[in-house]
């Protein structure tokens, strides 16, 4: 961002802190702007050379050209300042921040188009398709069938409408992958992963975190906020990436989850790891915390879409007013705003702390501990 001599912010993509440039002005608004860079006359202390030959048409990766200490850095801002402006908080001022063991090579899971022009993301800023032969981020098992598919395997496939597919990688490196949105193909068996001592089946189009980096530091953390207890509910479950070890620590656990696909996944995990006192609730959270008690919860352990909760469901949980609640988001701005309406409902702010899920983009995930402070004060 940068700031014209009226004032007026300017949103510049693909700039880094530090750079001097020549911007083209494309569009202005009333309380911004948006340019382009026309020429780099010298570049800032942070600026590095992307790897991929791609980077800018691409539309999946935006900050290869930053070193990753700056986009770490970066990324604690954009956390601190949502939560600060729209959630009302007052979170310190270093939140702790995980960041991948390495930049690339981290992805197990990505969705790609096929078609006539070949296999590869969306352009930037498009629909269309920017061919790739090799991509960067991708762990190195996932970038070889990139790369064979881009060398012709798939070419039996390709229609005039790009189809989008979904590549999976597991944990002992085989390599599936499958048609969406209505797509005619076969879908492969499903994955296999190793999360804290447990094995879990993971189907094609179930949802699993894409960086198996941090898989398992993003576990520990979140199990440790949990804690231990008598009841816990835990919503958008999933396959029960968390579920199995909060089983665990819990006498007694319900989890929602509206994908049937996860749920069928999840019951085979909780059966599979000996855990038959768990409440697999199917079905939407919003509905699912109108029909449920509202007493008795110790805990509730919470990872929703980008899209965060809904404002009745926020509703919902501050009725059950569990003492405490873990909310892991991979939306800054959703979890601010959500977090604000838990704490005008009685919760207090325990702790913050981000996760570098996805180095190269703009995008993290963000773990909130929020504490029931005593007495009514919704």
């Amino acid at each position: 961002m940068a700031r014209l001599p009226d004032g007026l912010a300017l949103f510049v993509p693909f700039a880094a802190p530090g750079d001097l440039v020549r911007i083209r002005m494309v569009e202005r608004k009333k309380r911004f702007g948006r340019g382009e860079i026309v020429e780099l006359i010298e570049p800032g202390p942070d600026r590095v050379d992307a790897p991929c030959s791609v980077f800018g048409r691409c539309g999946g990766c935006r900050w290869q050209h930053l070193a990753y200490p700056a986009q770490l850095e970066a990324k604690r801002k954009i956390l601190r300042e949502a939560l600060t402006r729209i959630g009302g908080w007052m979170p310190p001022e270093e939140i702790p921040f995980t960041p991948s063991p390495s930049g690339y090579g981290y992805r197990t899971r990505a969705r790609v188009l096929l078609g006539r022009a070949g296999v590869g993301y969306r352009r930037e800023a498009s629909h269309a398709l920017c061919p790739v032969e090799r991509c960067p981020i991708l762990v190195p098992e996932l970038d070889a069938e990139l790369a064979r598919w881009a060398g012709g395997e798939g070419s039996q496939g390709r229609v005039d409408a790009p189809e989008e597919w979904e590549m999976v990688a597991d944990d002992g490196g085989s390599v599936r992958r499958h048609g969406l949105e209505g797509s005619a193909a076969a879908l492969p068996a499903p994955s296999e992963f190793s999360v804290a001592g447990d094995r879990m089946t993971i189907s094609p189009g179930t949802f699993v975190q894409a960086n198996r980096l941090l898989h398992a530091a993003l576990h520990r953390a979140v199990l440790a906020a949990a804690g231990r207890g008598a009841r816990a509910l835990e919503l958008h479950a999933g396959a029960g990436f968390f579920s199995l070890v909060l089983a665990r620590q819990f006498e007694a656990l319900e989890v929602v989850e509206s994908s049937s696909g996860a749920v069928a996944d999840l019951r085979v995990n909780l059966a599979r790891a000996g855990l038959s006192h768990v409440q697999v609730s199917e079905g939407h959270v919003d509905r699912m915390l109108e029909s449920r008690a509202r007493d008795g919860v110790d805990l509730v352990l919470l990872d929703p879409p980008r899209a965060g909760l809904s404002e009745s469901a926020s509703a919902a949980l501050i009725e059950i007013a569990a003492p405490r609640v873990v909310y892991l988001s991979c939306d800054p701005a959703t979890l601010a705003r959500d977090t604000a309406r838990l704490g005008a409902g009685g919760y207090a702010l325990e702790s913050v702390e981000g996760f570098d899920l996805f180095p190269q983009t703009a995008h993290l995930e963000a773990l909130v501990v929020l504490t029931r402070q005593g007495g009514d004060q919704g």
